[in-house]
């Protein structure tokens, strides 16, 4: 037999509410029984033992999360409830985000022996409804988990008595090795409503008076019932090694048999035992005297405990040393259905740690069954694990179906030492479907990992890639040297972000003006994304610089000021910013470059090759440089039509910049923007620090030799909205070509307009792609409403590195799937599971919620269409099982609201009886218009205002 990785757990079960706690408390040795709670039943009316292993707010439900109706979560059975948000826990424990499992042949086995929320819903026959329907049945437990996730793969609940979730965790495992499905969740639940199967034990004899198993031990006295919840996720070994999943333990063999006809349908049999045991070791490939420890059945009783160490000691005597056998009915009670899982989870989590918990009960060992001649001992202090170590786990069915699995600790994996962050920084992401929800999480998260010291990179790549699928967000950015400390205060002052329904990204990409010596230098030490674009750039630019632009950067050289070199610099900066942040997902809808940016933006707009762009660019810097000294360039704080006339005068003057309605720029002869600058003395002016009067008539003689070079270049039609300075608007059809080059170097830049027009489209964030923050500012002054949110990840000469990573995740916060670097995919750590909210009771008393009744409206005639809306927001509330207040038009029935197709059509039902003079709906029409609650409410008030029922011929259902 091939083996089986448990990738990932979750549990809740008494006195232990998830699986932390539950090794802290096998650990001690501790005691989860305690007294029936008082919304069960009453011990004294109805007799049967007063105390039993519960689960504390077992009526507790995150019905919102996954969007059920508070009327339909009232109407399931509990277990389906705890195996609902069990599956979701473990799956994150699994290092997977549950949304990304959807459509995947992912497998769903689930053990359940009881279902007591039958007896107490399905016996009250006038209050049957399509909720109480699907809210109980044992395939539903399942099935739920299979619906809300989209899982693909086999879906059943398994119902063998006590065994029941171990043979789920038998038939997941074979469903694996047969290519059924890649992934699989075997798990059980219990759930313990009215006093019926403590009865029984009693009446049988079994049960033990005060509630608690004991097993193994001398006094040992019956059953004390459980309740509980367990998952585990499954896959192929090979599988889960090569994509790196975290392991707990190897299932090494797993087998199933029945007793058939012994000495009792419900009484054990030894040779039964024996022979799945042989099997299972059989079928893992080990020699019986290899394990080291069982968790065995162990409930307790007198016969079952004496038939099981009979068929351990059959495989085990005459060991040199005894094997350990443990069983956790004794902390936790018989858990039934879950009884299998809650074993396998403790064989896991032990095999895991590298320790054995103690047997509880332990210290008096039942003399009759003379456990040590079996080759048996119970533990009484931890037993420490060392090397490969093999366990066995037993389960045995009531009615005769057992159960054997063996497992094994995990394979050592070599663990490599953590890459410095691709983007300068780590970032920790979260995500909930509101902002209650995700401060609940940030702050859950921020005291889990407060109180380890743990390095901050496995711990942000596992938030990266399990804490993601809902709509609002937190992304908190910490440095690659600072520690679990810093990131744990950084989420407890997170503020949750609703993301936008596809946030528009417009990319403006600085010109010349803005370099300086050291620009990039510290994000290239620091983000080996960048580093890499950039040093794709310095590759490509070399041939025509001969001299590296990286390293001048890199040194800080002053030469970076002299033509030649900064504008060739500038777009190696620009272009390596852009393709970094292209790498991760982030791929500006709208681009715009201010005079030598538009070289970069061109290439990010596919018009230009890295190459081609890299000669141009190049080309022009040189011919530049080898104009003669005395030009320059003047910022004038006035609005362009003032400064016609005295342009016009100075025929070596020209306008270089329009930015703004008050921000334009002049180029020229030194000499003639001085008699400008006098001229001004009521105007705020400043001269320029370059070396060159640029898009000024003195850039006349480089045109000629300048187009010559750029003919030899393949420039093309931008396949991203380009917005041209030169044109000032959106190119459509036009190629920047050799013309369009050429045109480049002397045409004014016409950034105020093709900005403007740019802002119409409405962007939501504007990121800068250059060395300084320059063009958000002149942009947002442009816009009129709404300006979009500035981003920079080059902010200055103040940059620490990881404003790259910070840019990244604010535009993660606002809605963009980021494809999170892939080097940054190594080592993860495990982090707390999602924390489900408990505010939402459905459950008291032992009885579910009351059923919603119909209100029957008075037949009346309806004109006014506020009434109508609240008629149809009351129907749709009584539906759900809302609070009207809660309902608002832009709510969607299905996504927001949990509405089906059953419920749907007992809405048309509710609405028809309210609004009596509409007529029969029409079900085809009513379905066209349930996009939102506004949508229906148009539609009904439509249909009144047309006098009620249409021309449609279709039966109302």
């Amino acid at each position: 037999m091939s083996a089986v990785a448990v990738t990932g757990l979750d549990c809740r079960f008494p006195g232990a509410e998830d699986p932390y706690r539950f090794w802290e408390l096998l650990m001690r040795g501790g005691d989860g029984i305690s007294r029936v709670p008082r919304e069960r039943w009453d011990p004294g009316v109805t007799g049967g033992p007063g105390e039993g292993g519960f689960l504390a707010d077992a009526d507790a439900f995150d019905n919102a999360f996954f969007t059920i109706t508070p009327r339909e979560a009232a109407s399931m059975d509990p277990q389906q409830r705890l195996m609902l948000q069990c599956a979701w826990r473990a799956f994150e424990d699994a290092g997977v985000a549950p949304h990304r499992l959807a459509g995947t042949a992912t497998g769903v086995f689930v053990g359940v022996m009881g279902s007591e929320w039958a007896q107490l819903t399905l016996t009250d026959l006038p209050g049957i409804t399509p909720q109480i329907g699907s809210g109980n049945g044992y395939c539903m437990i399942a099935n739920r988990v299979s619906y809300h996730l989209d899982l693909k793969g086999p879906c059943l609940a398994v119902d063998t008595a006590c065994s029941s979730s171990l043979v789920a965790v038998h038939l997941a495992v074979n469903a694996l090795l047969s290519g059924e499905c890649d992934r699989a969740l075997a798990g059980g639940v219990n759930i313990a409503l009215t006093p019926a199967l403590g009865l029984f034990y009693e009446r049988a004899g079994l049960a033990a008076p005060d509630g608690r198993c004991k097993p193994f031990s001398a006094g040992a006295n019956g059953i004390g019932r459980g309740e509980g919840v367990g998952a585990v996720v499954l896959r192929r070994l090979e599988d889960a090694l090569a994509d790196g999943d975290h392991v707990y333990a190897v299932i090494r063999g797993t087998a199933v048999n029945q007793d058939g006809r012994s000495n009792g349908l419900t009484a054990p049999s030894r040779w039964s035992q024996q022979e799945v045991m042989a099997a299972a070791y059989r079928r893992a490939g080990v020699e019986p005297g290899d394990v080291v420890f069982t968790e065995g059945h162990g409930t307790g009783t007198a016969l079952g405990d004496m038939i099981e160490a009979k068929a351990l000691g059959a495989w085990h005597a005459g060991r040199a040393r005894p094997m350990a056998l443990g069983s956790v009915k004794g902390n936790l009670g018989h858990t039934e259905g879950a009884a299998g899982i809650a074993g396998l989870i403790k064989v896991a989590l032990a095999l895991h740690h590298r320790t054995v918990p103690v047997s509880r009960f332990a210290a008096h060992e039942n003399p009759g069954l003379r456990l040590a001649e079996k080759g048996l001992r119970l533990l009484k202090s931890p037993l420490r694990l060392s090397g490969p170590a093999l366990a066995g786990l037993s389960s045995f069915g009531m009615g005769g179906t057992n159960a054997h699995a063996v497992l094994e600790s995990a394979p050592a994996v070599r663990t490599t030492a953590s890459a410095p962050p691709a983007l300068g920084a780590h970032v920790f992401t979260l995500t909930a479907p509101d902002a209650p929800s995700l401060r609940r999480n940030l702050a859950a998260q921020a005291e889990a990992i407060g109180r380890r010291q743990s390095p901050v990179g496995p711990l942000c790549r596992a938030s990266q890639r399990v804490k993601s699928g809902h709509a609002v967000r937190a992304a908190v950015v910490v440095g690659a040297e600072e520690g679990s400390s810093r990131l744990a205060k950084a989420l407890r002052d997170e503020r949750p972000t609703a993301a936008q329904q596809g946030p528009l990204i417009a990319a403006l990409f600085t010109g010349q003006g803005a370099q300086f010596p050291t620009m990039g230098a510290q994000l290239y030490r620091s983000s080996s994304l960048y580093r890499r674009h950039l040093d794709a750039a310095d590759a490509a630019l070399l041939p025509y610089t001969e001299t590296s632009v990286r390293d001048l950067l890199l040194r800080g050289d002053p030469a970076v000021h002299r033509t030649r070199w900064a504008q060739p610099a500038l777009f190696a900066v620009g272009y390596a910013l852009g393709a970094a942040l292209a790498d991760v997902g982030v791929r500006p809808a709208l681009l715009l470059g201010h005079s030598v940016g538009e070289f970069a933006a061109a290439v990010h707009a596919e018009a230009l090759s890295l190459a081609d762009a890299a000669r141009l660019i190049a080309a022009r810097g040189t011919l530049m440089e080898q104009l003669p000294d005395g030009g320059g360039m003047l910022a004038v704080h006035a609005p362009a039509d003032r400064l016609h006339e005295l342009v016009e005068r100075e025929p070596l003057v020209g306008f270089a910049a329009f930015n703004g309605p008050r921000s334009t720029v002049l180029s020229g002869d030194l000499a003639a923007l001085d008699r400008i600058a006098s001229a001004l003395d009521d105007v705020r002016v400043r001269r320029l620090e370059v070396s060159h009067a640029f898009h000024s008539p003195l850039m006349r003689p480089v045109l000629e030799p300048f187009h010559r070079i750029a003919e030899e270049t393949a420039g093309g039609v931008p396949r991203t909205p380009f917005y041209s300075t030169v044109r000032g608007k959106v190119l459509e059809s036009e190629p920047l070509d050799a013309a369009y080059w050429t045109e480049h170097i002397s045409a004014p830049v016409l950034f105020a307009d093709a900005a403007s027009q740019l802002l119409d489209e409405r962007p939501t964030h504007l990121v800068e792609l250059g060395p300084r923050p320059v063009l958000t500012a002149l942009a947002r002054r442009l816009a009129t409403d709404h300006p979009p949110l500035p981003l920079h990840p080059l902010p200055g000469e103040a940059a620490t590195g990881t404003e790259l990573a910070a840019t990244v995740a604010a535009l993660y916060r606002a809605g963009v799937d980021v494809d999170w670097p892939a080097q940054d995919q190594g080592p993860t750590r495990r982090l707390l599971p999602y924390i489900f909210a408990t505010d939402g009771r459905f459950w008291r008393g032992g009885l579910p919620t009351p059923r919603p009744h119909m209100i029957e409206a008075e037949p009346e005639e309806v004109s006014r269409t506020d009434s109508i809306e609240l008629h149809v927001l009351e129907a749709v509330a009584e539906l759900g099982g809302y609070d009207v207040s809660a309902l608002s038009p832009h709510s969607r029935p299905q996504e927001d609201l949990g509405l089906d197709s059953v419920t749907l059509i007992e809405l048309k039902a509710r609405v028809e009886a309210r609004l009596p003079s509409l007529g029969p709906l029409p079900v085809e029409e009513l379905l066209g218009h349930l996009s939102t609650l506004g949508d229906l409410i148009a539609y009904v008030t439509a249909r009144a205002a047309q006098g009620g029922v249409a021309s449609s011929t279709e039966p109302a259902l």
